[in-house]
Parts: structure tokens; sequence; C-alpha cells
């Protein structure tokens, strides 16, 4: 089993874990804030397990019937993973106003604030871990599944200040507003990972200061004399890089290819080691780019 597979098995047991010991004290208080956190926790081990079969469908080899591969369920995943946090975010909202307009007190306090600091360290914990992971492999998927996890501490801990608060205070309406302040929170950091993954479903060209880089690379070289047709998309942890190289007309073929080979690993090493980059090379004896352009 890949190290991407275990983090979702990971990820999707400790999930199930917190939606027990969450949802029995959120139905016991009637805390908005803990339920929330509860759904949150149950829509956590939905998505993880959602994410296990992404990436196990992704890492399948290019068969017949995907000759590139399955690589952008990395993005699709992630895609559904921020919907499915604004919906959640959504319904948070809905129960947040619901308790503001009828009111109804707190019960079993020490009991909340106790699955609260069990929570927070539980997932201080998987997120440290999905980091790691993240940062090893390059994988949307997990990068996406780390964001999530890190807005439930940030949400698990104003839960926590939150019965405090009521705890020392005792006005209730700590409880919903803060609900409402969490649902928020969930939809704006939905909105990148929903983005990111959009823009890849759409093979939006590479950001740009990698194709800064690669334009200067490919102006400075000394083995060509001009190139066009540069064109990029990323596809999960798959980079593919097209361009047009203009070589000089006495070249032969095989020098031709050597210097292709040699562009080509230049290009690689602008990336990350845990980025799959392909490189599809055409090489011109002369700039056709106008000739073709007026076709």
């Amino acid at each position: 089993m890949s190290i991407e597979k275990r983090a979702t098995v990971v990820s999707s047991s400790v999930a199930a874990l917190l939606v027990i010991i969450k949802m029995s004290i959120g139905i016991m208080s009637g805390s908005i804030a803990v339920l929330a956190s509860a759904i949150d926790s149950m829509l956590d081990f939905i998505v993880s397990l959602f994410n296990y079969y992404a990436i196990n469908a992704s890492q399948k080899a290019p068969d017949e019937s995907f000759n590139f591969g399955r690589n952008k369920i990395e993005p699709l995943a992630a895609v559904i993973e921020g919907t499915v946090i604004s919906l959640s975010a959504l319904f948070i909202l809905f129960e947040a106003l619901t308790k503001i307009i009828r009111p109804r007190a707190m019960q079993y306090m020490g009991e909340s604030i106790v699955v609260m600091l069990i929570s927070i360290v539980i997932t201080l914990a998987l997120v440290l871990f999905l980091n790691y992971v993240a940062k090893k492999t390059g994988n949307m998927v997990i990068k996406a599944d780390a964001l999530h996890y890190k807005t439930d501490i940030f949400s698990n801990g104003a839960v926590l200040l939150a019965l405090g608060l009521i705890s020392y205070t005792g006005e209730q309406l700590i409880d919903p507003i803060l609900g409402i302040c969490i649902a928020i929170y969930m939809i704006y950091s939905a909105i990148p990972i929903i983005k990111e993954g959009i823009l890849m479903l759409l093979d939006a060209a590479l950001d740009e200061e990698h194709r800064k880089n690669i334009i200067t690379l490919l102006s400075t070289n000394s083995f060509i004399n001009n190139f066009h047709y540069l064109t990029t998309r990323e596809s999960g942890s798959h980079i593919f890089i097209s361009v047009h190289l203009v070589f000089n007309v006495s070249i032969s073929l095989y020098d031709a290819h050597l210097a292709s080979d040699k562009i080509e690993a230049d290009i690689i090493n602008l990336f990350d080691e845990n980025k799959q980059v392909h490189i599809m090379i055409h090489m011109d004896p002369y700039d056709d780019a106008e000739i073709n352009d007026t076709l």
C-alpha cells in the first residue's frame, strides 16, 4: 500500500473516531458548535473514503481507455471535497440561525470541553502526518485533506473557547454566534481548494513563475535558434509541457535529438522531484510559426 493510501486510511479512521465522540456529546449537550464539529467530522470521514478511491484510481497505469492515466481524479476529488465543506458550512449556518431564533440552554459543559480537547490533540497529530505525506508526494488530494483538517483545528479551538466562555459567563448566545463564524471560515477555506481543482480540470496553464522559468531556459539555450507553441498544463501530480524547438537547418537529426534530450532534462529539473513531468518536443529545421498561423 502506497503512503498516500495509508494516509487516507489513517484520516478515515481518525474521522470515524471523532464522529462518535463529538456526535454523542453534541446531541446530549445541545451545543450547535459541538454538533457542527461532529457533522464536519462525519463529512471528513466520507471524504476520506472517497479520497482513498480517488488515489487508488489515479495511481493506475495508463491503458487503452485512459491513455494518459486517471490523474484528473485528484483535482476532481479536491473539488468534491471543497463542495462538501461548503455544503456542511451552510447546514451549520442554518442550525446556528435557528438557535438564535429559538434559544435553548446547553448541558454537559464539562464533558463537552474534554471532548473538544481530545479532538484538538488527535486532529493536530493527523495534520502533521498529512502535511508530511503531502510534502513528500505532492499529492493534491492529500494536500486538500491536510488543509481541511487544519481548518478543523481552528474550529475545534474556537468551539473550546466558546464552551469555556459559556461556562464562565452563562451567555448561551455565544454558541450560535460561534457556529456562524465557523461556517463562514469553512466556506472561505473551501474556495481555494475548489478553485485549484477546477483550474486543473480545465487544463489551465502552469503558474507565471514556472512558465517564466521555462521560457528563460529555452531563450538562453545555445542549441536552438528559437522556440514557439509552448503549452503547459497540470493533472494531479503530473505536468505536461509541449513546445516546438527551432534548430539550425544543417544540424543532424542525431544531434538535434541529443540536444532535445538535454533540454528536456533541464526543464524537468525546474520542478520538484515529486512531480512527474512529461515533455513533448517538436523539432523544427526553421521557424514555421508564422506560416502555420496563416494556414
